[in-house]
């Protein structure tokens, strides 16, 4: 298998394999969103972390596999791709993307599908698909330009250039950078603290964010207001009420 899934203490590791460069081959794709659904469904994966181990997160798509494709089998696979990158975008749960080395087109696109991003000080991201006459293809035009601003994106998906970590910071395409050493352990540290969060709230949380942004105003605000008061029948939120007003802010245990 190219992508291996490990669970410890309500963590889920989303592990690429697929050496030298973890480049994202069909059945890797496919390999994603089997295991993305799987990660929904279960109870005992409450944050995920995606990483491509010590050397590279993802170089982007194979492209030798892709060259052999004509128009009407790619016709074909895109929508299986997006579905796939989509699958991971999904997953009702904290996902943070722990980035070392190259995390370039496809690479990149799966970055953009986690909800944080830690990189290491030596990453390089960016989308050089232009470079191949194409475009991003697995969400890369969508995801961006909704991250850090439409013109920023269209930069990056014009020229094809590479960004190191420090930019990437600044254009606000990662959230954090740290010493290469350190990726995997802060990124699970920031999974494994969201772990013991409350689930029901955190699910809420992201989808309210992720649909206000893909909609209008009002339809984000129905979705915040829904989720709101929903929570009111949840014991967790009985748990954190209750913590608050007997031992102060911030003490409640819900895991």
């Amino acid at each position: 298998m190219t992508v291996h899934l490990e669970v410890a203490e309500g963590v889920g590791t989303l592990r690429l394999d697929r050496p030298p460069m973890n480049a994202l081959d069909v059945a890797t794709q496919d390999r994603l969103k089997e295991l993305a659904e799987e990660i929904t469904r279960r109870e005992d994966v409450r944050t995920v972390v995606i990483h491509g181990g010590e050397k590279v997160f993802a170089a982007g798509a194979d492209i030798k596999e892709m060259q052999g494709m004509d128009h009407a089998a790619m016709v074909l696979r895109s929508r299986a791709l997006q579905e796939s990158f989509t699958a991971i975008a999904r997953i009702p749960k904290p996902v943070v993307a722990a980035i070392t080395g190259y995390a370039l087109g496809g690479g990149c696109e799966l970055a953009l599908c986690a909800d944080y991003r830690i990189a290491a000080e030596n990453a390089k991201l960016g989308q050089p698909e232009i470079l191949l006459g194409l475009i991003p293809g697995a969400g890369g035009t969508q995801r961006l330009a909704r991250l850090i601003g439409p013109s920023k994106a269209k930069d990056l998906i014009f020229t094809g250039r590479m960004v190191k970590a420090d930019e990437a910071l600044t254009l606000g395409l990662v959230d954090r950078v740290v010493p290469a050493g350190e990726v995997y352990a802060e990124a699970h540290a920031w999974a494994a603290k969201l772990a013991q969060g409350p689930a029901i709230a955190l699910r809420a949380a992201k989808e309210a964010v992720d649909t206000g942004l893909e909609t209008d105003i009002e339809t984000g605000l129905a979705v915040e207001r829904t989720w709101f008061a929903g929570l009111f029948a949840t014991e967790d939120r009985e748990r954190g009420m209750r913590s608050f007003v007997e031992e102060g802010p911030g003490k409640a245990k819900f895991a």
